[in-house]
């Protein structure tokens, strides 16, 4: 009889259910036996190996490429070709990049099953892309429009290849690629200032990502095409929505380093209070409805705010020691509240 093949870690959970069942007497002795027969430990994981490996030589390539750098010989070899124009190095990436997605398309036509394979060929495009339009953009001009319709055109790329591969990892370089796009779009309409219509950075893409997490939540699950990236995009909008407010909270919506350093961390602290009570929401929220993206987040926000608050406010106004024994203690409540809720949903 075939059995059905789980890691270890799946093996013993199954068994710690069977037990469980067995001991409250919902199954028999003889029924938990049988069903234990039908499960076996897997051997080596190859499919984790493969990953791994898939992920090192992506890795590697790009410290290859960083290491190209640090080489005295190879370093006088790029010095010769310093004075080419920007558009050879612009053709060059992007020859690569068309070499990287022909052949990713290819293999997988040809083995559709290749998952990591296919997407490590579509990833080295995807950076090979993102050198190209850096060197287009060098030869455009930051100082222009056409600048910024670069991003764009690297959004529809990275966008057209996480639907055609079905890449939740393209769909992330899609995503990241629009931060950037608004980004700069942002920073070319206020002539390259730090604020535009009166927002600085963290205000903005604490705006941005909450446009992005409602879009997730209500528009994209009606495009049949991008339907399935919508869990993606609600954590990433989340992501950047929680992490822009996180810096606003300490930065506020200053202008400058300087005019930031002239004000006490009070004057600002209604975004501190916004940032506590967004991710004690999110947190909530998720524990309701059961949205572990969402109540991991929130929570995680809701600690590192707490934190920098606690920072922010009473590194100078009390005693070192006294400090951090309120911060030794306040990290106990939080494991005994975390060990509390591990409890609560283990079945032993």
């Amino acid at each position: 009889m075939k059995k059905l093949d789980l890691s270890k870690q799946e093996k013993e959970i199954v068994d710690q259910a069977l037990q469980y069942w067995e001991d409250t007497d919902s199954l028999s002795h003889e029924q938990a036996n049988l069903l234990r027969d039908t499960i076996q430990e897997k051997g080596f994981e190859w499919k984790v190996l493969a990953r791994y490996a898939f992920w090192f030589a992506l890795v590697s390539l790009v410290l290859s490429v960083l290491s190209l750098f640090a080489d005295d010989a190879l370093v006088r070899f790029v010095t010769g070709f310093y004075e080419a124009p920007n558009i050879v190095f612009c053709g060059v990436f992007g020859a690569i990049a068309c070499f990287f997605y022909l052949l990713g398309f290819r293999h997988k036509n040809k083995y559709p099953d290749k998952n990591f394979s296919n997407e490590t060929m579509m990833l080295a495009g995807a950076f090979a892309t993102a050198a190209c339009i850096g060197f287009l953009g060098q030869v455009l001009d930051r100082g222009t429009s056409q600048y910024t319709l670069l991003f764009l055109l690297s959004i529809g790329i990275y966008a057209f290849l996480a639907v055609k591969l079905d890449s939740t990892l393209l769909w992330v370089f899609t995503l990241v690629a629009l931060g950037i796009w608004f980004a700069t779009e942002t920073a070319y309409r206020s002539n390259w200032g730090f604020k535009f219509w009166g927002m600085n950075y963290p205000l903005r893409f604490t705006l941005f990502g909450m446009l992005l997490t409602i879009f997730s939540a209500f528009v994209q699950p009606r495009i049949a095409r991008i339907r399935t990236f919508q869990p993606t995009s609600y954590v990433v909008g989340l992501l950047y929505t929680m992490i822009a407010l996180w810096c606003l909270s300490i930065f506020g919506n200053y202008a400058s380093f300087d005019d930031w350093t002239q004000v006490r961390q009070f004057h600002i602290l209604y975004w501190g209070v916004l940032a506590i009570l967004l991710s004690l929401a999110l947190a909530l929220y998720g524990m309701k409805t059961k949205d572990n993206a969402s109540r991991d987040i929130g929570f995680v926000f809701f600690i590192l705010n707490l934190y920098t608050r606690f920072v922010e406010y009473l590194w100078d106004n009390i005693n070192r020691t006294i400090f951090f024994l309120v911060l030794a203690l306040s990290f106990w409540l939080v494991g005994r509240w975390a060990e509390k809720l591990w409890r609560k949903d283990s079945p032993n």
